[in-house]
């Protein structure tokens, strides 16, 4: 009698179990090839985004280069200003010199902690 009940009900679940996976609206998405499996997407998509995080942070690096290589020829500039003042004036051009400065300095600032 056991027996009869264990084959009924695994028979039962054999024939629900086509239905429980049905929804009422099924969306069927094209597969451009399918011989990708999932984890062949995902693996391409990390590896692209791995490439995209490290072009950004060489591009971040390339313009921190600039801005520095920029920061020291500013730093020049307000020297020769600094020089060519004495004690008494304090020259216009030298505190829009220092300003500019100021302002590069915050902005590699900000580039050097990144993205956040």
């Amino acid at each position: 009698m056991r027996s009869k009940r264990i084959a009924y009900l695994l028979y039962a679940c054999m024939l629900a179990s086509p239905c429980l996976g049905q929804t009422t609206s099924q969306q069927h998405v094209p597969r451009t090839d399918v011989n990708v499996t999932p984890t062949d997407e995902e693996e391409a998509r990390e590896r692209l985004e791995h490439e995209m995080a490290k072009k950004a942070s060489q591009e971040r690096h390339a313009a921190l280069k600039t801005d520095a290589d920029k920061l020291l020829k500013m730093a020049v500039e307000l020297k020769a200003y600094v020089d060519k003042s004495n004690e008494n004036v304090l020259s216009l051009e030298v505190i829009r010199k220092a300003e500019e400065i100021e302002k590069l300095a915050h902005s590699v600032k900000d580039k050097m902690k990144g993205p956040n």
